[in-house]
């Protein structure tokens, strides 16, 4: 199995609940097909630096699984279908790039204790 990172922009004119239902989904989608979920990270509505669709905001979420090469094609589908879903890039993380995530996951939890 190998390491992924996902990062998709949703939509602005979603609300909170209809945003957090639109990861919950593509999580699900990922669990489904056997991926296991690392890391989930919201980090909210974020100005973008151009406009996509005539949006210059969007809520930015971060996926981090591991999984099959083949469930990349069925999530990167999902989010084609999804029309809440403005950008997506799906990046397959190296050994030195799962250990940065991994203190950045680290870092990010003390954050949350705090």
């Amino acid at each position: 199995m190998n390491q992924y990172e996902t990062v998709f922009i949703l939509t602005p004119v979603l609300s909170d609940d209809q945003m957090k239902e639109a990861v919950a989904k593509f999580k699900n989608l990922l669990t489904e097909n056997g991926a296991e979920i690392l890391n989930e990270e919201t980090w909210g509505l974020k100005k973008m630096a151009y406009a996509i669709q005539k949006k210059s905001t969007g809520f930015y979420c971060l996926l981090e699984f591991k999984a099959e090469p083949t469930i990349v094609k069925t999530l990167e589908t999902g989010f084609r279908r999804d029309e809440k879903v403005i950008r997506f890039i799906t990046v397959k993380l190296d050994k030195y790039a799962a250990q940065y995530a991994e203190k950045r996951r680290n870092k990010y939890a003390k954050k949350e204790e705090a």
